[in-house]
């Protein structure tokens, strides 16, 4: 039985690859795409961040969302062009399928980083109107918690050193899939 995880791979580069007129292998219809889901695709060169578009919360069908999310990252992240054709054949596809998010209760920042597991929860920063979310992943490149949440802070257009009553933060953690080499 085709597995889960190839398949979302397979679908994510099969919608950007339509969106250059090109022929794309079919995937399995698994009945878990018709499920809602909650993906990130996530799009490298040479390890390089090219492109990361998601949803945090499951409220389509998961094969729409991982397809719509994976032409997003391609065509219409706002830190990177479009991708181009040439591109895609050194383009590496990941795919994130999130659990749903829960909301964490903490008296203060100290004790808000002393709950986080680090290489596990994807965290939901939100305070003054603004939100922004890092993927469990992201701790590979940030693995102390007070410089994770400081980039989140920045992310989400706020001074790293900023905290006050209005934080929520909540945790997710994902299963993920990344293609081999192109």
């Amino acid at each position: 039985m085709p597995d889960l995880g190839n398949t979302l791979l397979i679908l994510a580069r099969a919608a950007i690859a339509r969106e250059f007129g090109q022929a794309a292998p079919a995937a399995v219809d698994l009945p878990e795409l018709q499920e809602s889901g909650a993906t990130f695709v996530t799009l490298t060169q040479d390890g390089a961040l090219r492109g990361c578009i998601g949803s945090l919360q499951a409220w389509r069908p998961l094969r729409a969302d991982v397809e719509d999310n994976a032409r997003n990252a391609a065509f219409r992240d706002p830190r990177f062009p479009r991708l181009a054709a040439d591109e895609l054949p050194a383009t590496r596809v990941e795919v994130s399928l999130l659990t749903p998010a829960q909301p964490m209760t903490f008296t203060g920042e100290a004790d808000a980083l002393a709950q986080l597991r680090p290489g596990i929860d994807g965290v939901i920063f939100s305070a003054g109107g603004r939100r922004a979310t890092f993927l469990p992943q992201v701790w590979e490149q940030l693995p102390d918690p007070a410089v994770f949440m400081a980039h989140l802070k920045q992310k989400a257009g706020l001074p790293p050193g900023y905290w006050g009553p209005d934080v929520r933060l909540e945790r997710y953690q994902v299963r993920k899939w990344k293609e081999g080499r192109p």
